[in-house]
Order: structure tokens, then sequence, then C-alpha cells
């Protein structure tokens, strides 16, 4: 207690600047989780969340025993781990490609081309994908007539739909993805550099035993991560590009949320399935940071 105290003498100033994120995530992070309680309520504006009469589990196995159940399961883990079996690795080849660049004027070139679209809002992002894929006026469309082939509603297919939300997500995130592996690059010592040239070795060599190497640490916690919140799929986009054609697969645990709970005003059943989403994250998070942690020596705590 005395070197507690003591140590906070020294450096009240920087004890000092963590109160407001503290405190910030106290107010609007953890604070809020009291509120989880609503699933297993009937909740009642007049009688407020505490004062809502308890249900137990019946919005849990109302969800459960819902016929969208397991399609809202299968469409979610799909798109989630399309993006991450394609996604996850792209960004580390665009960053030990932009590494192996030696014009400096073409690098920065092609850091901004592909980091500028991470800047485009969710509502833009839709509106050119729309515009592209437009079966009467959209340029993908206009080039297929060019070259004598008919039109395709693609936003109406809905076997397309997975493979338009991946490659959009990934040609506007890996960019700025590819960033903290540079950053993590940078960071590899030179002297190996040096070392793999005196040998002889070639740029795949250093790539592959110099630079994944470097970077596997970085690359493990940002794999921890993702595996976390592959239940997690972002709503905005997904439900912007949402039709009445393509909804059988286009239908996510967070769209089904905002139909069914949000817009109908049943809280107690968004909670619910919002709260059973948030469990399967936590589990899949300590799962993947337990196995890293055995195998690879890298985990986040």
């Amino acid at each position: 207690m005395h070197e507690a105290r003591k140590s906070f003498k020294k450096h009240w100033q920087l004890y000092l600047l963590i109160v407001p994120p503290v405190l910030y995530f106290f107010i609007f992070k953890y604070l809020p989780m009291t509120n989880a309680v609503l699933a297993f309520k009937d909740y009642n504006v007049m009688k407020g969340i505490w004062g809502s009469p308890w249900v137990g589990f019946r919005f849990f196995r109302l969800f459960f025993d819902n016929p969208l159940f397991w399609q809202l399961i299968k469409n979610t883990l799909l798109i989630s781990g399309y993006l991450l079996i394609i996604g996850f690795p792209i960004p580390i080849m665009l960053a030990l490609a932009l590494n192996e660049i030696r014009n400096g004027k073409f690098k920065r070139f092609v850091q901004l081309v592909s980091f500028a679209p991470y800047f485009i809002s969710t509502v833009v992002m839709v509106s050119i994908i729309m515009l592209f894929l437009s079966p009467r006026l959209g340029f993908v469309n206009v080039a297929m007539n060019h070259f004598g082939m008919d039109s395709i509603d693609f936003l109406g297919k809905p076997d397309m739909f997975r493979a338009i939300y991946v490659t959009s997500d990934i040609w506007q995130n890996a960019g700025y993805s590819a960033v903290i592996y540079m950053a993590a690059l940078a960071g590899v010592d030179s002297s190996l550099y040096e070392a793999a040239r005196v040998d002889g070795a070639s740029r795949f060599q250093k790539i592959r035993h110099i630079d994944i190497p470097g970077i596997l640490p970085t690359i493990t916690i940002i794999l921890i991560l993702n595996v976390g919140s592959i239940m997690a799929i972002g709503f905005e986009k997904m439900y912007l590009l949402q039709n009445p054609l393509n909804l059988v697969n286009s239908q996510i645990i967070s769209t089904y949320v905002y139909d069914i709970g949000l817009r109908n005003a049943n809280y107690s059943f968004a909670t619910a399935v919002g709260l059973f989403n948030s469990i399967i994250n936590l589990i899949l998070l300590i799962s993947v940071n337990t196995l890293s942690k055995k195998f690879t020596k890298n985990s986040l705590w």
C-alpha cells in the first residue's frame, strides 16, 4: 500500500491522464452490460427494465425454436468465414509486397490507392456497389452487353450476394489492415536482411525466413481478434445491401435483431438474441486465445 501511494505521488500526472478513458469505458461499455438482464424479462416501458416481470429463458427458446434460426447461423458463419479465409491473408500479402518495393513514389501511390477506400462511408460504399452492379446502367452490365452478354441482376441473385459482400469488404479494408503489418515489418532487425543478402538469399527466401517470422506475433493477435468477432459481422453494410430477392442468403443475426426485435419494439427478444451472439463470440475468443497460447506462445493475455 505504501509503494502504491508513493507511486501515485510520483506519477500522479500519468494517473490523471488515464481517468477519462477509464470513465468512458465504465460509463459507455461496462455499465450498460447490466441491462443485459432485459433478455430474461418481459420488458414493459411503464415498469422499466428492473420492474418488468422475470420470464427466464423464454426469449432464448423462442429464438432457438424459430424456423430461421439455423439459416441465420449459417448465413452469419459463411459470410464471416469467407471474410476470414479470403480477406485475412490479403493484407499480409499486400504488406509483404509493399515492403519489397524500392521505388518510393510508386510505393506511396499504391499505399494511397489501397488505403483510400477505407475512408469511404458505408452508405457511399453501398451506393457505389449498387451503381456498378445495376442491371440497366451499371458499369459491369454495360461492359457485359458490349461483349454480347445479357445483363445480370447481381444483387437480386442470392448465390452472388456473399461474393459481392466479401469482395467489396476486402477492397475497402485491405489497405488499412496492411498498415498494421507494415508497421510490424518496420520493426524487424535490419541486420537480418544484411546477413541474408550476404548469404545470397532471394527475395522469396527473405520473406519466408525473415519477414513472416518477424510479423507472426502480429498475425496471431489479429487472427485471434478476427475469430473472436466472427459472429459480429457488420450490420450497416449488410442491411443496406439486402433486398427481398437476396434475403435468403443476406439475413444474418444482427439484421434479424433489428427487423424483428427493434422495429417491432420487442426489446427483450432483441436483447436475448444479441446476448446469445456475444456469448458465442466470447467462447470463440477464449478458445482461440488458449490454443494460440499453447501452440505459438502468442496470445492476448
